[in-house]
């Protein structure tokens, strides 16, 4: 049994490149059981990189990445540097499930069973267990209604609670969102936004890059300033919506504020 003081995910000193390009400059990130950290910073400070370095999506140069406590394996160094162990990877991936962007449904699936795929064919699971969970997880993200609609009759907003339950289906141990809502106007994002605070008061550990300031202060127990690959300001959201330390992130915040 896993130790509840154990981090979900544990990052330190990671560092990450794409050719002679560094995006991340030594990152410390730790994501506590039943924590929410959310990630901000401007375009280019590699948020979305560190979460794909968290997932396994990318390969990192240099760094320590543990998944409850457990270290991922490497062969190689810097830019040769890839995992030893690729079912250790596939096991821990299982257990990160990943919300992105652009909702990344499979258009030949109806809703039901985009999300009842992954549980089905990547886990083994009981088809009749499976789709039964699909679609508890689906009318908890308001869509009950939907199970036999195509995604492209659905709208950005169904589109994306259609993706987060198909990440709640898996049961991981930690969410992982990339930018959940910016692809979506004002009031679809605020459906998407609803189902987030839920998932946050039920206590499930999730990290968050957005760039809606608003959500983070609201459902983030952590949250991470990210500036040009570095951490340039960390804390509670209060503190660092409230009291910001560094001018670069004053500038930051000034610059993102609801007119």
């Amino acid at each position: 049994m896993k130790d509840t003081n154990t981090p979900v995910i544990e990052i330190r000193d990671l560092h990450k490149s794409f050719g002679d390009l560094e995006v991340l400059k030594g990152v410390d990130l730790v994501a506590n059981r039943g924590a929410v950290v959310a990630l901000i910073g401007s375009s280019g400070s590699g948020k979305s990189t560190l979460l794909r370095c968290a997932n396994l999506l990318e390969d990192s140069q240099q760094g320590d990445i543990r998944f409850e406590g457990e270290s991922i394996h490497w062969r190689g160094k810097d830019h040769n540097r890839h995992p030893a162990d690729r079912a250790q990877v596939t096991r821990i991936r299982t257990n990160l499930s990943m919300v992105f962007q652009s909702f990344n449904l499979w258009a030949h699936m109806n809703i039901l069973h985009n999300v009842m795929e992954a549980p089905v064919t990547v886990l083994g699971r009981d088809k009749a267990e499976v789709e039964q969970s699909a679609r508890a997880y689906l009318e908890k993200v308001g869509i009950g209604d939907k199970c036999d609609v195509w995604p492209a009759q659905l709208s950005g907003g169904q589109q994306q609670r259609a993706a987060i339950a198909r990440a709640l289906c898996m049961e991981p141990k930690a969410l992982l969102f990339d930018e959940p809502t910016s692809a979506l106007d004002p009031e679809l994002e605020q459906e998407v936004v609803k189902v987030i605070k839920d998932l946050a008061s039920e206590g499930r550990t999730m990290i968050i890059v957005t760039h809606d300031m608003r959500l983070a202060a609201d459902v983030a127990d952590h949250v991470v300033f990210l500036h040009e690959g570095r951490i340039e300001e960390e804390g509670p959201p209060k503190a660092v919506f409230n009291k910001p330390k560094s001018e670069r992130l004053r500038q930051f915040l000034s610059a993102t504020a609801p007119a």
